[in-house]
């Protein structure tokens, strides 16, 4: 993977470290915040692949609820952070429209689960996402992403909406905001060591 990104390998491991590499995808719908989640997070400089939006894209995306949006990522975005001295996470946001849906295949590959990133006042949107994570067989958990100003709806709420199974874990986070993002991703590393440990039992 390195040679691939051109990047040094302490840019991914720590000095002397013994650690775990975990690919985690950020996935959601288009302008529902993964970007931004990638870019709170990471500790080293993000890999964007932000593009502005011209004429032509904003007759294909829906800007619905999101009209103040300028950019869109067109291939992915890559940030990494290490959870402890032993995890240590690289997160590969998708771009949400359905046109990008053929990287897939590639950013799928060896990942062990999937951050699913929700705005509340556009659950149906993530209906298509959520069944390309299924498809992949991709573990998951569900980040609900206040906006400002938006309603809030709690947890189970969404759980519903969203037709989920009950152990799927569902947090409410702001993307902007670091800690909060942490958690999610903590939340879902656990889910994911339990669900090993169950089909290792």
């Amino acid at each position: 993977m390195a040679s691939r990104l051109s990047l040094s390998e302490d840019a991914y491991v720590r000095s002397g470290a013994q650690q775990t590499a975990v690919k985690i995808l950020v996935v959601g719908h288009f302008a529902v915040g993964k970007t931004t989640l990638i870019g709170s997070l990471s500790e080293i400089t993000p890999l964007s692949t932000e593009e502005r939006m011209t004429t032509l894209s904003e007759r294909v995306d829906d800007l619905k609820g999101v009209q103040g949006k300028t950019t869109t990522t067109v291939a992915l975005d890559f940030g990494r952070l290490t959870l402890s001295e032993r995890i240590v996470l690289y997160l590969f946001g998708s771009p949400g429209q359905q046109r990008f849906v053929n990287l897939w295949d590639d950013m799928a590959r060896g990942a062990l689960g999937a951050l699913v990133l929700v705005d509340p006042e556009r659950l149906a949107d993530s209906f298509e996402v959520m069944d390309l994570v299924e498809s992949y067989g991709l573990d998951f958990a569900v980040a609900i992403n206040q906006f400002d100003g938006g309603k809030v709806h709690a947890p189970e709420a969404v759980r519903e909406a969203l037709d989920l199974l009950p152990d799927t874990p569902v947090v409410t986070i702001d993307a902007r905001d670091k800690k909060s993002s942490v958690n999610a991703l903590i939340t879902m590393v656990r889910y994911l060591q339990k669900r090993a440990a169950l089909e290792h039992a």
